[in-house]
């Protein structure tokens, strides 16, 4: 089996929602930045590097044990917090990366576990689906790394993946896969 690294992707000021998505908390308390992590790690990541930026040090400390990250240039979108998570694993053993979003929260373990089964080297390139639609996390071979570290702005690696043969791996069945952006994206008692 190929190692893989998580890499959670958590930089954003969260401009809709109304400050940054890993500073929510889910219902039982947990906020959304480590219970993202706890999805990578017990989903059988190796090991989770976690991008930060806006109110890195505030976001930094609720994730204490996690391997941190910070993108200088993460206003400029999520291509950026990619190519920054992407650098720091440039020195790792790693055979992939398993790139996950702070604002899923309904994606747990149980997705990363799927994904992760079709980790098969550096060359694979595999993403969870929701009833037939494309999500998050995306497994990326490290064969790929480089060109997606010069993706660009907000898109991240979308432009890359839609010229390639990407597996689409169905999680229909354990979640939504819906990110949150907006307020009214959340159930009443958690909103901002």
């Amino acid at each position: 089996m190929s190692r893989v690294t998580g890499l959670l992707l958590a930089a954003g000021a969260g401009r809709r929602m109304g400050g940054p998505k890993a500073l929510l908390r889910t219902a039982d308390g947990t906020s959304w930045v480590a219970a993202a992590r706890a999805a990578l790690v017990d989903g059988g990541c190796d090991d989770v590097v976690v991008v930060l930026g806006a109110e890195a040090e505030a976001v930094s400390a609720l994730v204490e044990e996690a391997r941190v990250v910070v993108a200088d240039d993460w206003e400029c979108g999520m291509g950026a917090s990619l190519a920054a998570g992407l650098a720091a694993l440039e020195a790792e053993p790693a055979d992939a990366a398993l790139v996950h979003l702070v604002d899923l929260p309904d994606v747990a373990a149980g997705v990363v576990a799927r994904v992760l089964a079709r980790a098969t080297g550096r060359a694979v390139l595999a993403r969870a689906a929701y009833h037939g639609r494309p999500g998050h996390p995306v497994l990326l071979g490290r064969d790929h790394w480089p060109a997606l570290a010069e993706g660009d702005g907000d898109e991240g690696a979308r432009g890359y993946l839609a010229v390639h043969d990407v597996e689409l791996i169905e999680c229909g069945d354990l979640a939504t896969g819906l990110d949150k952006d907006r307020p009214e994206d959340l159930d009443p008692r958690l909103a901002p």
